[in-house]
């Protein structure tokens, strides 16, 4: 069963790890930029039509698959015109560090105490204030204007923000954690027609705001000093303290500085998984899908022989190989990168049948192996030896009319040859390479080499070759032939 499963994964580079690791890493800091925006949710959906689309391919659903990938690529652009206001806005309202792995941490460590107290406050002045509490949902796409502030939260500070003198006293506070994000906020309006007549342009703000996002929304009434609450698209009356923060631990959660992480935490996980998995399967798809077949032709290696013993003969010297992978890979294999490499440990003197399998051929990552021919090698092996043999010059031509050799001798006479015993016992003399009769005219000594048949074997030493000849005159009277 878990053999399929590691196919698949048998071509996996360091260089593939590393692009699924950093695409994974990517698309998970999207979905943190972006989740609880209506742009994930469309990027969501699109994501369900590929899988939709990838099904529809094996089971031959052709106009499924042909509808998908149309409805993809009208999704590609509705992302890119229809949202590229909040798309902008959350990546202007972001600092590199936020972009590239900072982790927003909602609502957690909120000061619920400082929050009560202050609504009261500002109620029983009647002084009007909105209070925002966004959860996971970015608000930089729906809010507008305001004054960044990213100050700590304290009663006083909370107070003054509403303040009938100052200047941002009629927008929304945003407060996330312990922090004051910015104050003056202008919020989109509801345009339901079921809200309550006294319903003024907060309660209205307030209303349109939690329709839109998964914020929570304190709005203190001007005229009637009341406090009201607006969360997922619901209104409810604050009757005292203890109502508005019991409502509050709800939206933030019991003990936020640990169930809030926790909660959190999981759904990151979560995320990270599901990102990974995602660009896993992408790299599957390519790497299975652009698969390109070709022919190697090398020459196999012989490893570990027995130092006494040497190869005299070989059916084959190179091995085809049909390989595949995808076509950058097989584009990019240099000649040294397949090998094929058999062991003589076991092997004995005289013919041996050597099978060729995956284990004997050495293959760069990603590429697969498909087809070996042959698959069997006939390697015959011999014991060394030493053998002393004379040194016969081979003469070829003729001497120049009137000349003859009167005498010829190799210095050294004999040499020592290392080779195969089945070959070294038949041979009594070893043959110098041609030597030619017909430009010489007097004495002298020739430096030549010597003919080795078979190839295999050596030399113990690597001496020198001399012959050393006498020619002489043909005594008168004696004719050529005589």
């Amino acid at each position: 069963m878990m053999e399929p499963f590691f196919y698949l994964f048998s071509g996996l580079r360091w260089q593939d790890a590393l692009d699924i690791l950093l695409n994974s890493y990517i698309l998970f800091r999207l979905y943190v930029l972006f989740r609880g925006t209506n742009v994930i949710r469309v990027l969501v959906a699109v994501c369900a039509l590929w899988a939709v689309s990838q099904t529809a391919v094996p089971l031959g659903l052709i106009i499924t698959n042909w509808a998908m990938q149309g409805f993809i690529t009208v999704a590609a652009f509705i992302i890119i015109i229809i949202f590229r206001n909040e798309i902008s806005s959350v990546l202007q309202t972001k600092d590199l560090k936020s972009i590239l792995w900072g982790i927003p941490r909602y609502q957690f460590h909120t000061p619920l105490n400082i929050i009560v107290e202050s609504v009261y406050e500002l109620a029983e002045k009647k002084i009007g204030a909105m209070i925002v509490l966004p959860l996971k949902q970015g608000l930089a796409s729906v809010v507008q204007g305001g004054v960044r502030l990213n100050g700590r939260l304290s009663q006083e500070i909370l107070v003054s923000i509403f303040w009938p003198d100052n200047p941002v006293h009629d927008g929304a506070t945003i407060i996330q954690g312990d922090r004051i994000i910015s104050a003056g906020q202008i919020l989109p309006l509801s345009k339901r027609g079921d809200l309550p007549s006294f319903f003024g342009t907060r309660h209205r703000a307030a209303s349109g705001l939690t329709e839109l996002t998964d914020a929570l929304v304190i709005v203190v009434s001007e005229e009637r000093g009341k406090v009201s609450l607006f969360k997922e698209n619901q209104f409810y009356a604050i009757k005292n303290r203890a109502d508005l923060e019991k409502q509050l631990r709800e939206h933030t959660g019991d003990d936020s500085s640990k169930k809030g992480f926790r909660h959190q935490t999981i759904e990151l996980v979560t995320a990270g998984t599901i990102c990974l998995f995602c660009i896993t399967g992408i790299w599957l798809r390519f790497s299975t899908g652009m698969e390109t077949f070709a022919t190697q032709d090398v020459p196999v290696e012989f490893m570990n022989p027995d130092q006494k013993m040497e190869i005299i003969s070989s059916s084959a010297s190179n091995v085809k190989l049909l390989i595949s992978g995808a076509k950058p890979l097989i584009n990019a294999i240099k000649p040294d990168q397949i090998k094929v490499k058999l062991n003589l440990t076991h092997s004995v003197v005289g013919m041996n049948k050597l099978s060729i399998t995956r284990e004997n051929i050495v293959l760069p990552p990603g590429i697969r192996l498909k087809k070996i021919d042959p698959t069997e090698l006939d390697i015959s092996l011999d014991t060394l030896m030493k053998k002393d043999l004379p040194i016969q010059p081979y003469w070829i031509g003729k001497l120049p009319k009137g000349l003859v050799m009167t005498e010829a001798k190799a210095i050294p006479q004999t040499i020592r040859v290392i080779g195969g015993g089945l070959i070294l016992q038949d041979m009594a003399t070893l043959f110098t390479e041609p030597i030619s009769l017909d430009t010489l005219t007097e004495s002298g000594t020739a430096s030549v080499g010597l003919v080795l048949n078979p190839a295999s074997l050596k030399l113990e030493n690597n001496n020198k070759i001399q012959i050393q000849y006498l020619i002489s005159k043909k005594p008168e009277g004696k004719q050529d032939g005589d």
